[in-house]
């Protein structure tokens, strides 16, 4: 199988003071093309400071992240956002919508700045997909949560990532909503053969992915595991 994502022997030290904390120790790890992957562990694990070394939104200490084939180490900035551009979605607990654009504008935007000629028929396509249809012409403040993610969710798919990182994506929800979009991120990402790598303390959301990684303290606690009892 081809591997997507291939982290080995990472390291990240921030400076506090004259004190250096590391918050992540020796992680390697690696993701498959098209596996659902999940990234579990208490506030402070080092969770989501991962998540942005994997997607070369920072970069380590020590250690080498390998995405899509590409050693991130041995690009420059402007050339880890193309590759991010070009082959990453990304998913985030507070939606991050423009407020002053529709459902239907904040999922066409980016489409358009990536030169698509028919982002608008494309994003209402997206957003026929996750049930928001008859939502289009809504700003963010005139949808609920829910609608809201599941906008972010059609925004994450618009260039056909080849990789999806989603960080706490039910965090905001209450659980029935939580329950409909992680079945909808799923269903999506199976029809896409997306990679899908979510960052998550919801158990019940990480047992339906096919591989769980645990973090403590910075440190890998369980790898290689497929549920979570």
């Amino acid at each position: 199988m081809t591997k997507i994502l291939k982290i080995n022997g990472l390291e990240k030290t921030y400076s506090s003071g004259s004190k250096q904390l590391t918050v992540l120790h020796d992680i390697s790890f690696s993701v498959e093309k098209g596996q659902t992957f999940a990234i579990v562990g208490p506030s402070g694990s080092g969770k989501t400071t991962l998540l942005g070394l994997c997607a070369g939104l920072d970069t380590p200490n020590a250690g080498t992240v390998t995405l899509c084939g590409k050693n991130l180490n041995q690009l420059n900035e402007d050339e880890r956002a193309q590759l991010r551009n070009e082959e990453v979605g990304f998913i985030f607990q507070d939606f991050q919508l423009l407020p002053t654009l529709t459902a239907l504008e904040n999922v066409s935007v980016p489409l358009e700045l990536q030169g698509a000629k028919d982002a608008n028929s494309k994003a209402k396509s997206l957003l026929e997909k996750v049930g928001l249809s008859h939502r289009i012409h809504h700003y963010p403040s005139q949808l609920s949560g829910g609608e809201q993610q599941r906008v972010a969710v059609a925004r994450a798919f618009s260039n056909n990532p080849t990789i999806l990182f989603a960080d706490e994506p039910t965090g905001n929800l209450d659980e029935e909503t939580g329950e409909k979009i992680t079945q909808l991120l799923l269903n999506l990402n199976k029809e896409a053969g997306t990679t899908l790598v979510i960052i998550t303390h919801d158990l019940d959301l990480a047992a339906k992915t096919q591989q769980i990684l645990r973090l403590k303290g910075g440190k890998i606690l369980t790898n290689n595991i497929t549920s979570i009892s």
